[in-house]
């Protein structure tokens, strides 16, 4: 009764208080080995986008038991939930991931061994981000229970992250965010860093283009290519790669060229991919390749026609949410290795085609916090972070230098290093819903600096994807 009274008064003064935290921590270390045996199952299962029924009712069933209310397949998505306890404000959200990667099934050992052929395996580690984020909620509902804080913690189960899944996006489309105050959320990496990233806002589309059939040989007059359009079209794309911005990305594949050499193709198809800073500059990206399309289709006499498949913002760094995340990693600190991991760790690393890696003492060591660094990748939270302040972090799950949506990632991500990356990860984000719940006044501040970086404190959200429905069988 003393110790509770003693929480209580800390928050109630605004002292910082040990105590809450080191309750907080104490709590997710001797919980450590539960949460890791749940991360391993997701790892066997490795379910890919859309379809993760049973890493969803895994992760559903451990926050249930922990006393969350849970509402299942929100946005019309089967496999999406929230999962909320308390009431009333602030709303702090917690996001969770859990597809796997097509091709990439591991086993947890330094060198190349499939555990299936051709088979989805956890190259980005979402069976730890799902578990690491539902052990920060959890802990984070303890101490509000036990210290009678007021507010909702509110975990989010998103779906589909990878490829042209876009999860996220369709969330956000469906208002699943709209009375959350800030957003949380980690990442497996090689590192230990909260530094507030931006990220490329993306696009995926399907170029398809119809033609006539004909003799290759005997009659190529009467025959229009379908597969020229698409070469025309990839030809103009390349010759623009000169005149477009440095930071700008566009990448294709011929997905469909035709079916024999001796039949002039009346059927092509070619997958785009573009990126650039910002949503503005990744529109005036797509207004110059559709007029591409448009000229291999005149030019070759043949048909063309439209798909987009996906479309990502960047996202927005909040730099006072991130400055709160750091405090509370480097409270936490990084991954200490064992004898036997370093072992792990040396012999992986002699797999990775670098020619310069960080030493493997880095992972037990917190990165400096550093503004305006930019993330030349994409992530659907960049449309969570244009509705509501967001932060993120990665700890080092895998062994430094080991490059995501590889098999090495896989391998780590399977074992003890990735458990104790996110057990890390859950003791930062748990720290820092603390700490927001304790002072309201930085919520209120992160969201004046969304409005600033936005340029805007009303903003109306419209998807890249446009009015496209959740692809529940893009990975079937």
């Amino acid at each position: 009764m003393k110790k509770l009274l003693y929480v209580c008064l800390c928050l109630w003064v605004g002292i910082p208080c040990a105590l809450a935290q080191q309750e907080i921590t104490q709590e997710l270390q001797q919980k450590s080995i539960q949460y890791a045996a749940l991360s391993d199952k997701i790892w066997q299962w490795a379910e890919p986008g859309y379809l993760e029924d049973k890493t969803a009712n895994a992760l559903i069933e451990e926050l249930q038991a922990a006393g969350f209310q849970i509402q299942k397949g929100v946005g019309a998505i089967q496999t999406a939930f929230i999962a909320t306890y308390g009431t009333g404000s602030p709303v702090i959200g917690i996001l969770a991931e859990m597809d796997a990667l097509p091709g990439l099934s591991q086993e947890a050992v330094p060198f190349r061994k499939a555990k299936f052929v051709n088979a989805y395996g956890h190259a980005c580690g979402h069976n730890l981000f799902g578990v690491g984020s539902v052990a920060a909620a959890i802990a984070t509902k303890n101490w509000m229970a036990k210290a009678h804080i007021k507010g909702t913690i509110r975990l989010i189960g998103t779906p589909a992250e990878e490829g042209a899944g876009g999860g996220k996006t369709y969330l956000v489309k469906e208002g699943i965010f709209k009375d959350v105050d800030a957003v949380l959320h980690w990442h497996p990496g090689d590192n230990n860093n909260a530094s507030p990233n931006s990220s490329l806002a993306y696009r995926v589309a399907n170029f398809s283009f119809t033609g006539l059939a004909a003799h290759a040989s005997a009659s190529p007059e009467k025959g229009r290519s379908a597969l020229d359009a698409v070469e025309a079209m990839n030809y103009m794309v390349n010759l623009m790669r000169e005149h477009i911005s440095p930071e700008t990305r566009i990448h294709y594949v011929i997905k469909n060229g035709g079916l024999t050499s001796n039949i002039v193709p009346d059927y092509a198809m070619v997958e785009y991919t573009i990126r650039n800073p910002t949503a503005q500059g990744l529109e005036e990206i797509w207004q110059r390749l559709l007029k591409t399309a448009e000229a291999a289709a005149h030019g070759t006499e043949t048909k063309m026609s439209y798909e987009i498949l996906a479309g990502l913002y960047n996202l927005l760094p909040n730099d006072i949410l991130a400055k709160e995340m750091q405090k509370s990693l480097e409270k936490v600190g990084g991954v200490p290795y064992t004898p036997e991991e370093i072992a792990f760790a040396e012999k992986i690393r002699q797999t990775v085609n670098a020619q310069t890696l960080a030493p493997i003492t880095s992972a037990q060591t917190v990165r400096p916090y550093t503004t305006d660094l930019a993330f030349l990748a994409s992530t659907d939270v960049g449309d969570v972070s244009w509705v509501t302040p967001t932060a993120g972090l990665s700890t080092a799950t895998w062994v430094p230098g080991v490059p995501a949506h590889s098999w090495q990632a896989v391998a780590c991500n399977g074992m003890s290093i990735g458990h104790k990356g996110m057990m890390n990860a859950a003791q930062t984000i748990a720290l820092t819903a603390q700490n927001l719940f304790k002072s309201p006044n930085l919520i209120e501040q992160a969201k004046e600096e969304l409005y600033q970086r936005r340029g805007t404190k009303i903003f109306e959200y419209k998807s890249l994807a446009g009015d496209r429905k959740p692809p529940l069988d893009y990975r079937k």
